[in-house]
């Protein structure tokens, strides 16, 4: 069993002083962790007491294991590839799915039940249970994807992995992506929100709720079940008034529904494009 303190420490460590990788014991504890986050024994950022915890010292094990890795040609059948980062493993074992063209890196975790279309899931980052990533969707470094998501065609998740520490973007249980939807910069989707196609949010897009009498506008955080569609707003320049992208909050899924039946009436109710 693996001391993950001691580990965490060496890894600290040699963060701090790169000449540490020298050493064996650093250099295998950036091994050991990456394995952990291969196996979903750890993982970069997890919800604490209804609170996402970012664990930076695994964010430097991923920073660190590329340094200590060296460029490696594999072929596959009539395709070959060249990278410091091997193809996930286990998959039959792991109980995950994964079809022609896509493409699970080590170090990332597919929970069971999880399908990969052919889209990318990039080191360190996680998809839950039964989730969906979609034809050319991207799940970027670090990314934390929940149980039970849709990310459908396209969708770009972004990668975080400097500074460590800093939150990875992260969709949280039953929410759907919509298509050629863009997050980045350590955007947070609570649970069983819906993003409608195109949306693109950033950690300074406004995103306004335009449901009540008063607009309210939230950054880098779309608050659980709203329904979302892209959006524009004006702002003056030097040069004139130009409108600039946001994202609209145009209703809310029922809680009280099932997630099937409620995601399907948003999307009649509101006229979401996905």
């Amino acid at each position: 069993m693996n001391d993950w303190n001691e580990i965490e420490r060496r890894i600290v460590a040699a963060f701090g002083d790169r000449h540490k990788l020298a050493d064996p014991l650093h250099r295998a504890a950036v091994v050991q962790t990456l394995h952990g986050l291969d196996r979903g024994e750890l993982r970069v950022a997890q919800k604490v007491d209804g609170e996402w915890k970012v664990n930076a010292w695994l964010m430097q094990a991923v920073n660190l294991y590329f340094g200590i890795t060296g460029m490696e040609t594999q072929d596959f059948g009539p395709f070959q590839t060249r990278d410091k980062i091997p193809l996930k493993h286990g998959l039959e074992e792991a109980g995950v799915r994964l079809v022609p063209g896509g493409v699970a890196r080590f170090g990332s975790f597919l929970e069971p039940g999880a399908v990969l279309m052919p889209g990318f899931v990039n080191i360190g980052a996680r998809v839950g249970a039964n989730s969906m990533v979609d034809t050319w969707a991207t799940v970027g470094s670090c990314a934390q994807v929940g149980q039970n998501v849709h990310l459908a065609g396209g969708v770009g998740i972004g990668g975080v992995l400097e500074p460590p520490g800093a939150r990875p973007n992260i969709i949280e249980d039953g929410a759907f992506i919509g298509s050629r939807c863009i997050l980045v910069e350590g955007v947070l989707v609570e649970e069983e929100a819906v993003l409608g196609a195109n949306v693109v949010i950033t950690a300074s897009t406004p995103i306004i709720d335009v449901t009540g009498a008063q607009e309210v506008i939230y950054k880098g955080r779309v608050p659980a079940r709203s329904v979302v569609i892209p959006g524009t707003r004006p702002k003056q320049y030097p040069a004139g008034t130009y409108q600039i992208p946001c994202a609209l909050i145009v209703g809310r899924r029922s809680p009280s529904t099932d997630r099937k039946v409620s995601l399907n009436q948003a999307l009649r109710d509101f006229e979401v494009q996905v």
